[in-house]
């Protein structure tokens, strides 16, 4: 399929899916329930999820497929299904075959300085979208974009907002991140569900505080141009990130309220 750039004239656009894979029958179900909540409503629509969580608590965690089954499933969702498909990678020379597979590269928060990875993941020519390390200050983004930029194929370049660490365990968002990301000159998009983390809450492995996600999200509306949620149809039972998923059976109307918001909120500065 070509990807093309969602359009935020009209609508924020959406990337969703399953923190993991789960297997490729669960996979496909989501995506498809998740395509078709977005296509009522009109949002542009990726699809999302990881072959491989590099970065989970423990050892034992659930990591997701190997990384070839991995990239098997992700394809077939994007052509089957005929959506766009997001997924992370973590290291330099995943990139040019991942992107055989996808049609975002996304770099996970903690390697958003990764410069040799940076530099791969734009050598591909796909749309990369790099996560804001929750230790970074907002404006220093503009380093790893620059990065990304300064090699000519290069595609679009995204930015996304995930909360800054506050002591242990624990995550804030600062809203006044978003003016300074907007700065780069990057679509700016909003991760509503890491942002509720609690890392190492559960000793381990993470906790959240879904509950918080609906806020958070709402606020966001008024200056975002994109929203990220991981979203399960059984959030505890999920093999990855469980406590801060959006659970399927109330994603639906979570965004009719945040189209209700954001168009609003555009509207006014619009008139301003």
């Amino acid at each position: 399929m070509n990807f093309h750039e969602p359009s935020t004239e009209q609508c924020f656009f959406l990337i969703a899916g399953p923190c993991v894979l789960e297997g490729r029958q669960h996979t496909l179900d989501m995506a498809s329930a998740l395509k078709d909540i977005a296509e009522r409503r009109s949002i542009p629509f990726v699809f999302k999820s990881s072959f491989d969580k590099a970065n989970r608590t423990s050892l034992h965690s659930y990591r997701g497929t190997a990384m070839a089954e991995g990239l098997d499933i992700l394809a077939e969702v994007r052509s089957t299904l005929n959506v766009p498909v997001l997924t992370d990678v973590h290291e330099a020379r995943q990139c040019a075959l991942v992107a055989a597979a996808v049609d975002v590269l996304q770099i996970p928060a903690f390697l958003c300085r990764q410069t040799d990875l940076l530099l791969a993941a734009a050598s591909t020519g796909r749309t990369v979208n790099i996560k804001k390390g929750q230790f970074l200050a907002p404006w220093d983004m503009r380093h790893a974009v620059e990065k990304v930029k300064s090699i000519p194929q290069a595609g679009s370049v995204w930015v996304t907002e995930r909360g800054n660490s506050f002591g242990y365990g624990n995550l804030v968002v600062d809203f006044q991140s978003f003016p300074h990301l907007r700065k780069t000159g990057c679509p700016v998009i909003f991760d509503a569900t890491h942002s509720v983390q609690k890392p190492g809450a559960l000793g381990n492995a993470t906790g959240g505080a879904r509950e918080m996600i609906p806020t958070l999200a709402r606020a966001a509306a008024t200056c975002t141009d994109g929203f990220f949620f991981e979203v399960h149809d059984a959030p505890e039972k999920a093999l990855s990130d469980g406590p801060n998923v959006m659970r399927l059976s109330e994603f639906g109307q979570l965004l009719d309220e945040l189209l209700l918001i954001w168009r609003v909120s555009r509207n006014a500065a619009l008139k301003e």
